[in-house]
């Protein structure tokens, strides 16, 4: 009698375990749902004021590397005087000055983009280096072996500018 009450209480039981365990799932599942509809919300509000944001950065760095291109930097930083080792200097002044002005940019960028700035920004300081250490005698003639170094091949500035732009692209 004993086995029969005990089989009894199981069968009572058993429905109502059962029940609460598919109820345990259920809310469970419910749970980590709107869990991830809230944090897909808050990724969607925060894309609305971060967007905007990094497209600026991206801007502020298109035109840094606009602004350091060999043709524009030569053309619009004159030589003051007649001295190349000065000229060189002034120019490498400007790229590191520009450089230092959208520094804070970085945090914007991915870390790829801004490696590459870095790089075009190294590749051209490299090449007016390179052309300071010809026979140029002036400042004059260095500002002509600057540009005619750089006539025939891309310039580092644009070739990070195309990935910027790819990138851009990539966030719409």
């Amino acid at each position: 009698m004993t086995t029969e009450i005990i089989l009894q209480m199981f069968a009572y039981l058993l429905p109502s375990v059962v029940t609460g365990m598919v109820a345990f799932y259920f809310f469970k599942m419910h749970t980590k749902n709107e869990e991830g509809r809230r944090r897909f919300l808050l990724h969607k509000d925060s894309q609305k004021s971060t967007i905007p944001t990094r497209l600026q950065a991206y801007e502020r760095m298109a035109l840094f590397l606009e602004r350091i291109s060999i043709p524009s930097l030569v053309v619009r930083v004159a030589p003051v005087g007649n001295d190349k080792n000065a000229y060189e200097t002034l120019l490498i002044k400007n790229i590191e000055k520009e450089f230092d002005h959208n520094l804070s940019q970085q945090i914007y960028l991915s870390d790829e983009s801004w490696n590459i700035i870095k790089t075009a920004k190294s590749a051209t300081v490299q090449t007016i280096r390179k052309a300071a250490m010809s026979e140029a005698d002036s400042a004059d003639k260095l500002r002509e072996d600057i540009l005619s170094s750089t006539m025939d091949k891309a310039s580092p500035s644009a070739t990070a500018l195309t990935y910027i732009k790819k990138e851009i692209s990539e966030l719409w």
